[in-house]
């Protein structure tokens, strides 16, 4: 979705004249990363086409549809003309809104803009402005109207009782188009208060996107709390837009006609009653809009010049939208329905010109508003289908074996601790501002105190990251500016609270982003243990013995704040290998399962289980032989752990004399020297956008040099291999903004990104040949897809190289894309090495999000497929001679290890506190024997058969 940002904008600008300012734009557009050269002349050819002047002061101009494949990216650009420019037509331009989109991207935009042309004075505010966020809040401060009309009036609706007539108010509001999919659970979870006869008000303003009202009777008396329920409001709350119909309510109450709207048969009458939108019984016609790009400005104005032909009312909606119909004869109205291909407009006449203005606009709508049109695909005919009833959930039954996502590696014994998270109930309306106030100050201080003491207590530097995150959460001045503000409105303290921290979290959540996505989490974790305090709930007491701690999901604090001498493993419902929850538990080296699914809820407390975090295998209620089995492997575990670290100095080889080399992966040039410490014979990956993520702007050339020659000081010659800048529309820096992505996972990450701004990656790499003084560098680069890109970043790094002379350059690239794989035998021809990313390979190659909650578990680097790639990248580049290495979670596998060095893999890189355990398991077997595994698991058909084979390897 296109959206406005800061960054987009740039102020204090001067052109002689509109040419001046189209070139300027399309300079901007094109120099960003957008728009290919040759965008200008889009941009005049639709100017000839039709001024793009907007009003008040705003111009809007865009390509035209044979540019549209010069679009890289969907994006807009702003630039504030305070003397103004001459548009033609004596119009005045102030603010020029350059557009490059591919398809209807921009109507969202042209929404919140004619929304903004109804402010008075717009265009000398927009001059007078003297920052981006000034333009912005002009630009957005536009007050929304209150959707009300008759699609969201019910009367007489069939249900049984409160909560389905709750469920169908909400369901009006989404068909509406008002809020999101969660809307009806944060409905249901208010206080619906009584208003008199019979009638009650129920609102929320969690993941609401326009505010809007809904009324509903019910078909038959019903009551609730002992009270008659005979009608009931539904509010999807969002600023003041509801504060003129509130009081409009209160007024028809005070006069005693509660009633009429109680006993109401007709639609009409409550719109007229509360003064809503009422659809006038004129003459209408319902067709669907055919044009490839919506109703944007140019068919839009067709369509205006038409309607004004008529001496007559004409209106127009989107037809079962909810959203209130408007004039045909205005062109900012038409633009703010933001009307797309496919959605069916309703237009109605007044009596007196319909016979003549309604055939008349059905042909033109049809013929394409002057465009050229795709007819439609054809509608099926809807199928009624019985809903697919979900299968009860039950607990595992005794013996029983439950397969579940490994989060954290070891074997664990004890009894179910089933800890679940009570509905915590509290008033919405609070005693008085300043006692409210203080109670919640009282809280958070409370949970500060708690989380300032899981900082100081937490050894892994990941969980005092995510503690002071947390902190800087509890201390956001925002978020206490809008609790006070609610606080102020007579709303209690726990109520404020979580109606902000839901409101923010679902924000971060609809950015489709996952490490905003993973904020989110935070904010409702922090929320939840400042709810808690204000609440006076303490959690359930622990078991005395050790014990298996059994949760639906996992918050961070939840699993640091454990004591690791009674919890012996973790088990949740839900979850993914790569939640917070999972890395926590890592790092505090208690063997955890996520996603064993809602059965393990059920479980009887105490049961005995037994959970195995290397295997992803849960056994409940294990026999004697599976326990004794199962302490037997402790121990040798333990055993096995404490060899390999005395031992953790020596190099892997395997026992007929082949070698292997065992590197870190780091993303903190800090913890290098630890690294080294533990038997790291090199950092494999060093994952240098954290570098960036560190930093408020990006780190100048001095900055990357001195973090780059820490990590060479402290290896001593050994070899580094520092992959480039991998951030992208999943991983976002917040000083170099991105446009948004459907899907960022298969957009512009990595080195993708960097080459649209080649001046960063050659500073990196300048920063880095200047920091190696001679020393080991291997450089590679993520997400190379084709040899194109591959050719590009080289030639990039050669060019530096020439300037600074490398004694032990290498270049390479992560094979973390199929596509790579595929051609590795040309690349192999070109590059230094290869190194597999196997995170990102397993999920492109199975089509699986590795986060992704219920299907992460199938996310398997062992599938045959995944091997098939790794055995083709080998055995291109030793065909050229080349290395090739693994830096995925594979490579950290004690059962994987065998199968990839069978497969020829030299060099596996992992975490630090692997490195022992991963080179003694090398040192277990023989290359000839490992070269058979590998062959016997490209022959098999799934990831479990060759975890079966490994296991018994």
């Amino acid at each position: 979705m296109l959206e406005l940002t800061a960054g987009q904008i740039s102020m204090g600008l001067e052109a002689a004249d509109k040419a001046t300012a189209l070139r300027m734009l399309a300079e901007r557009l094109e120099g960003d990363g957008l728009v290919a050269p040759g965008y200008l002349k889009g941009l005049q050819d639709r100017e000839a086409q039709g001024a793009t002047y907007l009003g008040q002061g705003i111009a809007i101009p865009h390509g035209t549809p044979a540019t549209r494949d010069l679009v890289f990216t969907t994006g807009v650009r702003l630039m504030q003309f305070p003397e103004g420019v001459d548009w033609g037509d004596g119009q005045m331009v102030y603010l020029a809104i350059g557009i490059a989109a591919r398809s209807d991207e921009h109507l969202r935009l042209l929404q919140i803009l004619t929304r903004a042309l109804g402010e008075a004075d717009l265009g000398a505010e927009l001059r007078r402005a003297e920052s981006p966020e000034q333009i912005l809040q002009l630009l957005q401060s536009a007050p929304q109207e209150l959707a009300l009309d008759d699609q969201l009036i019910g009367l007489g609706v069939t249900v049984e009782d409160y909560d389905e007539l709750v469920l169908q108010g909400a369901r009006l509001l989404r068909r509406a188009e008002c809020v999101g999919g969660a809307f009806a659970a944060s409905l249901l979870q208010g206080e619906p208060l009584p208003l008199g006869d019979g009638l009650w008000w129920l609102h929320s303003d969690q993941v609401v996107q326009r505010p809007g009202l809904a009324y509903l009777t019910p078909d038959k008396p019903l009551r609730y709390l002992d009270q008659p329920l005979n009608g009931l409001f539904c509010l999807a709350s969002l600023g003041d837009a509801h504060l003129a119909l509130l009081e409009r309510l209160c007024g028809l109450l005070i006069e005693g006609r509660g009633r009429e709207l109680a006993r109401a048969t007709q639609r009409r009458a409550v719109l007229e009653a509360l003064g809503g939108e009422s659809q006038p019984d004129w003459p209408s016609l319902r067709l669907p809009l055919a044009n490839a790009h919506g109703l944007h400005a140019r068919p839009a104005k067709e369509l205006v010049q038409l309607a004004k032909g008529f001496d007559g009312e004409i209106r127009v909606r989107v037809a079962d939208s909810g959203a209130a119909a408007v004039s045909a004869k205005s062109l900012s109205k038409l633009l703010s329905l933001g009307i797309r291909r496919g959605q069916v407009l309703e237009i109605v006449a007044e009596p007196a010109i319909a016979d003549a203005a309604l055939p008349a606009l059905r042909a033109a709508i049809e013929a394409g508003l002057g465009e050229e049109v795709e007819p439609l695909p054809p509608e099926a005919p809807a199928r009624v289908e019985d809903e697919p009833q979900a299968p009860p959930v039950s607990a595992p039954e005794a013996g029983s074996q439950v397969q579940a996502v490994p989060a954290a590696p070891g074997i664990a014994l004890g009894p179910a601790h089933i800890h679940l998270r009570q509905e915590l109930e509290y008033p919405l309306r609070g005693e008085s501002p300043g006692f409210e106030r203080e109670r919640l100050l009282l809280a958070i201080a409370e949970v500060r105190g708690e989380i300032e003491a899981l900082v100081l207590r937490s050894e892994a530097k990941a969980i005092r990251e995510i503690f002071i995150t947390h902190l800087e959460m509890l201390a956001d001045p925002d978020l206490g500016d809008e609790v006070d503000t609610r606080l102020k409105q007579g709303e209690s303290a726990p109520a404020a609270w979580m109606s902000v921290i839901e409101s923010a979290a679902a924000q971060q959540e609809s950015l489709q982003d996952a490490l905003l996505a993973e904020r989110a989490a935070d904010l409702r974790d922090i929320g939840r243990r400042v709810l808690s305090q204000l609440c006076g709930v303490q959690d359930a007491p622990e078991p005395d013995e050790p014990y298996i701690l059994v949760m639906d999901e996992m918050a961070p604090s939840d699993v640091a704040r454990l004591d690791r001498d009674r919890v012996a493993g973790i088990l949740t419902a839900r979850g993914g290998a790569t939640s917070h929850s999972a890395i926590v538990a890592r790092a505090l080296g208690i063997p955890a399962l996520v996603g064993a699914g809602a059965g393990v809820l059920l479980l009887a407390p105490r049961t005995s289980l037994l959970l195995d975090g290397q295997r992803g295998r849960l056994v409940v209620a294990p026999d004697a032989a599976q326990l004794a089995r199962a302490r037997e492997e402790q121990e040798g575990r333990k055993r096995r752990l404490a060899l390999a670290d005395a031992h953790k100095g020596e190099p892997a080889v395997t026992r007929d004399g082949h070698r292997v080399e065992v590197c870190a992966n780091l993303g903190d040039s800090a913890a290098t020297a630890k690294a080294m410490a533990q038997g790291a014979e090199g950092v494999g990956l060093l994952r240098t956008e954290f570098i960036f993520m560190a930093h408020p702007q990006a780190p100048d050339l001095a900055t990357q040099e001195a973090e780059y020659r820490r990590v060479f000081d402290a290896l001593d010659g050994r070899p580094l291999v520092a992959r480039t800048l991998d951030v992208g529309g999943d991983k976002p820096l917040p000083y170099w903004p991105v446009p948004e992505e459907e899907n960022p996972f298969l957009g512009v990450r990595g080195v993708r990104l960097t080459l649209q701004r080649p001046h960063l990656m050659e500073t990196q790499l300048r920063a880095l040949m200047r920091a190696s003084d001679g020393r080991p560098l291997r450089i590679m680069f993520p997400m190379v897809g084709s040899i194109d890109e591959w050719r590009q970043s080289r030639d990039l790094a050669l060019r530096v190289a020439e300037e600074i002379p490398q004694a032990d350059l290498q270049l390479g690239i992560m094979v973390e894309v199929p596509s790579a794989a595929l051609i590795a035998p040309a690349l192999a021809r070109e590059v230094d090495f290869f190194s597999v990313g196997t995170n990102d390979l397993t999920q492109y190659t199975l089509a699986i999000d590795r986060g992704h909650p219920t299907l992460s578990a199938q996310a398997d680097g062992l599938h045959p497929a995944v091997l098939q790639l790794i055995d083709l990248t080998v055995r291109a580049a030793h065909a050229q001679g080349k290395w090739v290495g693994v830096c995925g979670e594979l490579a950290g596998d004690p059962l994987a290890v065998p199968l990839l060095v069978g497969l020829g893999v030299d060099e596996l890189s992992l975490s630090a506190s692997g490195i022992a355990e991963i080179k003694a398991r090398v040192r277990e077997f023989s290359l000839a024997s490992a070269r058979e595994l590998a062959q016997s698991a490209l022959a098999l058909d799934s990831a479990a058969a060759v975890r079966e084979l490994a296991e018994r390897f």
